[in-house]
């Protein structure tokens, strides 16, 4: 007999609030495959099978939960889910608000007896933030092929660990990774709840908005060499010390991302070599985070963040070098499936999104949608970031109503 649950989005939060916490940043880090996001993926297994639920995780690390009370066969199904990774001190709802309204949404549905006419897949991506191998949707870009399943492998953590080696201690084949055209080819449509990530829901007094766009966005290493020297000992015209034109670079950053209207530009994360306190640093290592809506622009402004680093090194008689570690163009959803979102929720707002989500990824290749839940704080990637629990409940509602459309009816439309 199928198992009937009901329950909150709140209770299923609540459930997990202590899981991940950093006594030391404060909110949650929870990088893949650590303690506490292998502790969550337990968690979810477990209230998929509390609901009935058919559990695989499939060859890229990707958790599927199937509802098929009608038994369907698996495909055109619709798709729901979102990560359980967070950032370094990052915030509670950050991922796992999408997978617990999935939760939700599911118990929602049986509540109205409905029957569908096409499989439901609640899913969980690895690695979404790419706090932990510094490749975001890692789990995504797999899945559909984007990213060499061999480069992947490869990639390293803090520790050494690469990624080939955390698969293989988890469970899954390294010699496996990579596109995966049968999982991919199960889903008809993606929709992907989030906690949004900006104000725009504050400003225009809405619990929930369905995603017009993602920002289109990347990451570079720069790198910036000079000479390791004694702190005490050697005079400040005698240094060729890298930490000087990383410096200025931190406030080029800023300075040139403002000439462009929408633009965002961050430097996060800084890394001196050796990290000595009394110690002029031999090397120092700097990762940009830049976005903009146009393509173009963003271009634009990393050529021009490049030039100006690579003055300031020259300054102080010292080398930079970049790298692109990751580019994702702008992404514009299904307008033929964001259409049928609003219908089922009319008068909500439409709202674009600078934050990289695993939707964009899937978006080239299926019908993607995403919902947005209201965060009051404005804040995200902080222990700061915060959904009432009202918005919460009211997402998961939003959610299931979405669902409900899209399992009762079944036309197939065309990414785009």
């Amino acid at each position: 007999m199928t198992a009937s649950v009901t329950t909150t989005v709140t209770s299923l939060m609540s459930a997990i609030a202590d899981v991940g916490t950093d006594p030391t940043r404060g909110g949650y880090s929870r990088s893949v495959y650590s303690t506490p996001e292998l502790d969550l993926r337990d968690w979810f297994l477990s209230e998929a099978a509390a609901r009935g639920l058919d559990t695989e995780t499939d060859r890229n690390g990707v958790i599927w939960a199937w509802w098929n009370p009608e038994g369907h066969p698996l495909e055109d199904a619709v798709v729901t889910g979102s990560h359980l990774d967070s950032v370094p001190g990052g915030g509670a709802f950050d991922g796992p608000l999408g997978v617990a309204s999935a939760l939700v949404a599911v118990d929602l549905l049986r509540a109205r007896d409905l029957r569908p006419g096409r499989p439901l897949a609640l899913t969980v991506f690895p690695e979404e933030e790419g706090s932990r191998f510094g490749r975001a949707c890692l789990g995504s870009l797999l899945l559909t092929g984007a990213m060499d399943p061999a480069v992947a492998a490869s990639l390293t953590d803090d520790d050494g660990t690469t990624f080939a080696e955390l698969c293989a201690a988890n469970g899954l084949d390294p010699a496996h990774l990579g596109r995966d055209d049968e999982a991919l080819g199960r889903i008809g449509h993606f929709v992907e709840l989030h906690v949004e990530q900006g104000r725009g829901l504050i400003d225009l007094d809405s619990p929930v908005a369905v995603a017009s766009s993602i920002i289109g966005h990347g990451r570079w290493r720069l790198t910036f060499t000079g000479q390791g020297n004694h702190a005490g000992t050697t005079l400040l015209a005698d240094r060729r010390d890298p930490m000087i034109p990383a410096a200025r670079t931190v406030l080029d950053v800023r300075r040139i991302a403002h000439v462009y209207r929408g633009a965002r530009a961050t430097v996060g994360r800084i890394v001196p070599t050796p990290g000595g306190t009394n110690v002029i640093a031999s090397r120092v290592d700097l990762w940009l985070d830049v976005r903009h809506p146009d393509d173009a622009v963003t271009a634009r402004i990393v050529a021009e963040i490049t030039e100006a680093a690579s003055m300031a090194a020259a300054r102080e008689g010292c080398e930079s070098t970049i790298v692109q570690e990751s580019l994702s163009a702008s992404v514009g959803f299904d307008a033929g499936l964001r259409e049928r979102l609003l219908g089922e929720l009319p008068g909500v707002p439409v709202l674009a999104t600078g934050a990289g989500h695993d939707a964009g990824v899937l978006a080239s290749h299926v019908p993607t949608a995403m919902l947005f839940v209201r965060n009051p704080s404005g804040v995200s990637h902080s222990p700061a970031e915060h959904v009432e629990d009202r918005d919460a409940e009211r997402g998961a509602e939003a959610l299931a109503d979405v669902l409900a459309g899209l399992l009762t009816t079944a036309p197939h439309t065309t990414a785009g």
